[in-house]
C-alpha cells in the first residue's frame, strides 16, 4: 500500500503547487497547456490500446462495459459524487466535477496503475507506483492550474482503486494471467483516448460509464481464445 499512498499524496501535493500558479498563468496558456495533455493523453491511450493480442476481447470488453455503465449510471454517479465535493468546498468553481471526474479517470484507468498495485499486492514492490506518483504529482500541477481544487480529491478513488487491486493482488497470486494483463491494459487503453478526446472538446464520451469494460476484459481474455483461436 505503500505506493498508493504515495500517489495520492503525489496529486494532492501537484494540485496544492497548480492552485498557487493558477491566477499567474493566462487563460490563453492555460486553454494550450490543456489542449497539449489532451494530445499526450492520446498517445497514451494509443500505446496501450495497440497492446491487444485479442481485439475481439476489447470489443466484448467496451460492449458489455457499456451496457453494465449505462445500467448503474456509473458516470452520473461520479458527477453525483463531485457536486457533493464541491458543495463541502462552498460551490467556489463551478469546473469541480468536472476535473474530479475527469483527474480520477485518468489517474486510474492505465497500465500503471494496473501493473504497479498487482506488483505491490503481489511481490510488495511499490517500484512503479512510485514512478507513478511522480508523473500524476506533475500533471496534477498542471491540471490544477486549469482546472482548479477538484483534482486534489481524485486522490480519494487512487487510494480506493489501487488500494483494492493492491490488496485482491495479494490474495490471488497467480491468477491473473499475462493475457488478462494485456487486455486490461489495451481496454483502458482505448478509455484513455476517450479521455483525451473529452480533453480536446472533439465530443462528449461518458468514460465512467465504460470502467466496468476493464474488468470484463480478465474473464474474456482468458476463455475467448480457447473458443475463437487466434
Amino acid at each position: 500500500m505503500v505506493g498508493t499512498l504515495v500517489n495520492a499524496a503525489a496529486i494532492v501535493l501537484g494540485t496544492l503547487t497548480g492552485m498557487f500558479f493558477k491566477k499567474g498563468i493566462p487563460e490563453r496558456v492555460r486553454r494550450a497547456i490543456l489542449q497539449g495533455i489532451g494530445l499526450a493523453v492520446l498517445l497514451i491511450g494509443l500505446q496501450m490500446s495497440l497492446q491487444t493480442q485479442q481485439v475481439l476481447v476489447v470489443v466484448l470488453s467496451l460492449a458489455l462495459g457499456a451496457l453494465t455503465g449505462e445500467l448503474l449510471n456509473i458516470e452520473g454517479g461520479l458527477n453525483r459524487l463531485g457536486r457533493w465535493l464541491e458543495s463541502k468546498m462552498g460551490g467556489a468553481q463551478g469546473d469541480f466535477g468536472k476535473a474530479f471526474v475527469t483527474t480520477s479517470l485518468i489517474y486510474c484507468v492505465g497500465a500503471m496503475a494496473i501493473m504497479g498495485s498487482i506488483e505491490d499486492g503481489l511481490n510488495n514492490n511499490p517500484g512503479i507506483l512510485l514512478t507513478k506518483a511522480a508523473l500524476d504529482g506533475i500533471s496534477a500541477i498542471v491540471f490544477a492550474s486549469t482546472m482548479g481544487p477538484g483534482v486534489a480529491f481524485s486522490a480519494l478513488p487512487v487510494l480506493v482503486y489501487q488500494g483494492s487491486i493492491t490488496l485482491l493482488a495479494a490474495h490471488i497470486k497467480g491468477v491473473l494471467s499475462a493475457a488478462a494483463v494485456a487486455e486490461m491494459s489495451a481496454t483502458g487503453g482505448l478509455l484513455i483516448v476517450a479521455i483525451g478526446i473529452n480533453i480536446l472538446n472533439i465530443m462528449e464520451i461518458k468514460v465512467g460509464n465504460l470502467l466496468p469494460a476493464i474488468f470484463f476484459a480478465i474473464p474474456l481474455a482468458c476463455w475467448l481464445p480457447k473458443i475463437i483461436p487466434s
